[in-house]
This record gives C-alpha cells, sequence and structure tokens, in this order.
C-alpha cells in the first residue's frame, strides 16, 4: 500500500487544518491555561468537530458515524499536533470509540456510540496506575460482588478523565498484577457512589485526573466483552490511540520545524540570515529527514491498523518509538534554534516542548516501545 494519502484522505486534511488553526490556534490553548478554565477545552469547538464528523471517524454508520478508519483519526490528530489543541477527540473518538466499536454489546453501542458521534458523551480510557505505562501490572482489584464486580484501586494521567461522562476502567478479575490474562474492561459511570476524581493539570496545559474506586459497584451489563479476557481487547485499543498519538507528535514535530525554519530566515547575526550558517543547514536538513521518515512510519502503522489491529502491534510499536524520538529531536532543536527567546513563556516554541514531553509518555515512551518490539521480534 502506498505510503500516502488517497484523494479523500487529502480533503479531510485539509478541512480539519483550516478548522482547527483557525479556532484552536496555539493561543487558545494558552487562554484556556491562564483563565483556569474548568473545563480544559472549548465545548463550542468540540460541536463543531461533531457537525464536521469528526467526532464520530470512527464510529460504524448504523450508529451515525462515518465508518472510516484510523489513518483517518490519524490526520485528524496530526493536524491537532499542528495547534497543540486540547480536544476530547483522542479519549473519545479515538479510543472509547474503537473499545466500544470492537467489543460492545448491542446494547453498549447502541447507548454509547451514537452519542459520542453526535458529541454528547466524552469519554475516558483508564488504564495506568503508577508513573510508568505498564498495562500488565493493572492492580485495581474487580471482584464479583452479586451479579456484578466491586472496583477497588486507583487510576492516574486519565486523559480527559476530569470532564468524562463515562469511564473504561481496566480491572483485574483474576491473577496477579504482571500477568498477561484475568484483565477485564467495564463501563463505568464517573458518577457513581465510591468514585473520587481529581483533575491534574498537565504541564503542557492539558488535562488528566487521578480517579480513585472505592468499593464502586459495576452490574454484569458494565462489563465490556468477556470476563478475564480484555488484555486483548485493551492492547487493540491501547495500539489504536498509540497511533494517534504518534500522528500528534508528528504534527508538533512538523509544526515546531516550520516555525524555526522560518525563524531561521528572518534572524540575523553578524550582518547575516542565521540560516546562512552551515552548521544550522545540516541540523535542519538532519531533521526534516527525520520528519519524513517519522512520516512513513507513522502511516504505515495506521494503515496497519486498519488492515487488522491485532497483527500491527510491531509496526505501531515503531512508529510511537520513531514519533517520540524524532518529536523530541524536534523540540529541542526549535528551542536551541531560537536562542534565549525559545526558553521564555511568552514564546509559543515552550508549549510544543512540555507537549511532546507528555505524548512521550503517553501509551508508552521509545523506550517502552522498543522494548516491546525486541519481545515481539523474539530478540
Amino acid at each position: 500500500m502506498a505510503l500516502v494519502l488517497n484523494e479523500e484522505q487529502t480533503m479531510l486534511r485539509d478541512s480539519a487544518r483550516g478548522l482547527i488553526g483557525e479556532n484552536a490556534p496555539v493561543s487558545h490553548l494558552r487562554q484556556l491555561r491562564d483563565s483556569r478554565d474548568a473545563v480544559g477545552f472549548s465545548r463550542d469547538l468540540w460541536r463543531t468537530f461533531a457537525e464536521m464528523g469528526f467526532s464520530g471517524l470512527l464510529v460504524p454508520e448504523e450508529f451515525g458515524g462515518s465508518g472510516l478508519g484510523c489513518v483517518e483519526a490519524g490526520i485528524i490528530m496530526e493536524e491537532i499536533g499542528r495547534t497543540l489543541a486540547p480536544s476530547p477527540f483522542l479519549s473519545t473518538a479515538v479510543l472509547a470509540a474503537s473499545a466500544l466499536k470492537r467489543a460492545g454489546s448491542a446494547a453498549q453501542k447502541s447507548e454509547h456510540l451514537g452519542r459520542i458521534a453526535r458529541g454528547e458523551l466524552v469519554a475516558s480510557l483508564a488504564v495506568d496506575e503508577g508513573v510508568k505505562h505498564r498495562p500488565r501490572h493493572t492492580a485495581l482489584q474487580a471482584t464479583r460482588s452479586g451479579n456484578g464486580f466491586r472496583l477497588n484501586g486507583a487510576k492516574g494521567f486519565v486523559v480527559d478523565g476530569h470532564v468524562a461522562d463515562l469511564l473504561i476502567v481496566a480491572g483485574r478479575t483474576a491473577g496477579a498484577p504482571g500477568e498477561a490474562g484475568g484483565l477485564t474492561l467495564f463501563l463505568v459511570d464517573p458518577k457513581s457512589k465510591g468514585i473520587a476524581v481529581e483533575r491534574t493539570v498537565m504541564v503542557d496545559a492539558h488535562n488528566a485526573a487521578r480517579i480513585t474506586f472505592d468499593n464502586v459497584d459495576v452490574t454484569a451489563d458494565g462489563v465490556l466483552g468477556e470476563v478475564d479476557q480484555g488484555g486483548t481487547l485493551l492492547e487493540g485499543v491501547l495500539n489504536v490511540g498509540r497511533g494517534a498519538v504518534a500522528s500528534e507528535m508528528l504534527g508538533a514535530a512538523e509544526e515546531a520545524f516550520g516555525r524555526t525554519v522560518g525563524y531561521l530566515k528572518e534572524r540575523k547575526q553578524f550582518g547575516k540570515l542565521i540560516g546562512e550558517f552551515q552548521a544550522l543547514q545540516h541540523r535542519a536538513a538532519h531533521l526534516y529527514c527525520e520528519i519524513e521518515l517519522t512520516r512513513a512510519t507513522v502511516l504505515k502503522a495506521l494503515q496497519l491498523l486498519d488492515a487488522d489491529v491485532d497483527t500491527a502491534a510491531a509496526a505501531v510499536a515503531v512508529a510511537k518509538a520513531k514519533a517520540g524520538t524524532t518529536g523530541t529531536l524536534a523540540v529541542q532543536e526549535a528551542v536551541q534554534m531560537h536562542g534565549g527567546m525559545g526558553m521564555t513563556d511568552q514564546f509559543d516554541i515552550g508549549f510544543f516542548m512540555k507537549r511532546m514531553r507528555v505524548c512521550q509518555e503517553l501509551f508508552g515512551d521509545s523506550n517502552f516501545h522498543a522494548d516491546q518490539l525486541a519481545r515481539l521480534k523474539r530478540y
């Protein structure tokens, strides 16, 4: 399959670029941060996403969505990365929609997928419990109680968890932390008795939450997929999310690079444009090549996810690891080449560095995915 966008995908990219660029530039993120906005994103913009069909990209047509795939979701995420736009697109339109589409019962799909497509529901995936992404080490206990389960434990780094209308929670119904088996996914109402949500504003001015579960009762109807068999489902959903985050990192890296090249063409030193200095030209050329390589790895991973999500793990690991290293290089070079003002809060380039650092950790950093690839290839 060619590693280029087709005509329809190019049109989607142009549409998303215009909408997000006009309505959510970096100044939009800055305004939300400085005003200490309680939501952390624009609900008006999210409704516009729904009207444009973006929130329902992965939702089947029978539930009001577009029935498209990961490549199209990646296109939206790349444009989000260009402006650092805070949006529940990742948590809701990508992760939650993927989980419900893959494993939801007829009743669960009917109840939630249509609302996601219409922009009426914000959902969050609650997986991580420690300082690093290690889904197999899930320790939140889900013990049988009556006709359902009782949840006890805590989750952190829950993207958009502070405003979620629905939580998809990974719990352990069998085995011990570190084992691949024994995991189950649950659909949980965040307003249920025993749930405590603490908003955490991250260094990049985006939002996540810490969520504590204290004897939270979930009925059998809240089980997503099969009991004790949620590990495979969770890994597939996470891989879709990893591909999406890699796309966002690609967009942020390319925008940081473009801003840096523009500065090299304007800033003068010793009577010459600094872009004329060969050392900076070499560094810019190297970064350009790395971004193009990353673009190919990310698009390939998204294409393989659309073909068969269960066999795309290796390609996703390569894409997320490569996006992490390239994105880190891009923002570091951007800050350095902008000199002293690159370190100031008044200048936008620092926002890209902060967002890239958070995206590195989200769903596994470059080291995590290098290890994943090694294990998959039996190194």
